[in-house]
């Protein structure tokens, strides 16, 4: 397993309540919502790098392209 960092993380008020209400409606901790995050985060930077796109469809099959800056 790779050694563990520490860090200090300033949220907003309203970050914090999201990361919050994920961690609860997920039932993981704060740690493990923005793990989860910053994985997903490199795989589309990843995606994207090589030419790839991203897309969001909603339960009517409507497409949307999602533009990552």
């Amino acid at each position: 397993m790779d050694d563990k960092k520490t860090m200090t993380l300033n949220l907003t008020g309203r970050e914090m309540e999201a990361l919050e209400e994920l961690a609860a409606k997920k039932e993981m901790s704060k740690t493990a919502i923005l793990r989860h995050a910053l994985r997903l985060y490199q795989l589309v930077d990843f995606k994207l790098a090589k030419g790839g796109k991203l897309f969001l469809e909603d339960a009517k099959n409507k497409k949307a392209e999602l533009l990552v800056l």
